[in-house]
C-alpha cells in the first residue's frame, strides 16, 4: 500500500482503491433563499435506518454547494438519477450559479426540487450532522418518498459513469 512521506495513506491510492466500489449517483436539492433550485451531485448516499426512516449523504465540508444547501434550511430532497441523466449529474456537479437552468423539475410535497426523470426521490429533514474528517455526515429523516420513472439508475465506478444490468 503506497504511503506518503509522513506514513499516511496516499490520497490518490485511497481514491483509486475505493473507486473499485460502485456507487449510485444522486442529486441533493433544496430551494435557495430566492426560491431557485440549488443542489449538489453526491455519490456517497446510503440508507441508515428503517425505524425511524433515515438516510445519509456525505458532502465535503468545503463545498460551496453544500454551504448553500445548509444555509437554505433543514429540508432537502435526494433525487436518484437514471442512467440517462449523466448530463444532469455533470451539470449539477459544475461550479456555477444557476445549475438548474436547463433541468426540468417540480416541487416535492415539502417544496424541494424533484428532478424530472429521476428513478426515485426522497424528501427529508436534517436530523443530525456529524463531522467526519474533511466531510460531514448528514443524516436526514425521510418525510416523503416516491418512485419516479421506471428506469435503471446511474452508477459511478472506476472513474466512469454507467449502469447496472442484472444477471
Amino acid at each position: 500500500m503506497p504511503l506518503t512521506a509522513n506514513g499516511a495513506i496516499d490520497p490518490d491510492c485511497f481514491r483509486h482503491v475505493l473507486g473499485r466500489y460502485p456507487t449510485g449517483v444522486v442529486v441533493v436539492t433544496a430551494l435557495g433563499a430566492t426560491g431557485t433550485a440549488i443542489g449538489m451531485t453526491v455519490g456517497s448516499f446510503t440508507s441508515v435506518s428503517l425505524d425511524p426512516p433515515l438516510v445519509a449523504f456525505l458532502p465535503d465540508k468545503n463545498s460551496s454547494s453544500w454551504r448553500a444547501l445548509r444555509e437554505s434550511g433543514e429540508r432537502f430532497c435526494v433525487n436518484v438519477l437514471s442512467a440517462a441523466q449523466e448530463d444532469v449529474c455533470r451539470a449539477v456537479a459544475m461550479r456555477k450559479t444557476d445549475k438548474f437552468h436547463d433541468i426540468g423539475w417540480r416541487p416535492s410535497p415539502a417544496g424541494n426540487p424533484v428532478i424530472n426523470g429521476a428513478v426515485a426521490w426522497i424528501d427529508c429533514v436534517t436530523e443530525q450532522l456529524h463531522d467526519a474528517g474533511d466531510h460531514q455526515i448528514v443524516v436526514g429523516r425521510v418525510v416523503h418518498l416516491q418512485l419516479g420513472d421506471d428506469d435503471t439508475p446511474l452508477l459511478f465506478h472506476r472513474g466512469s459513469y454507467g449502469t447496472f444490468t442484472p444477471h
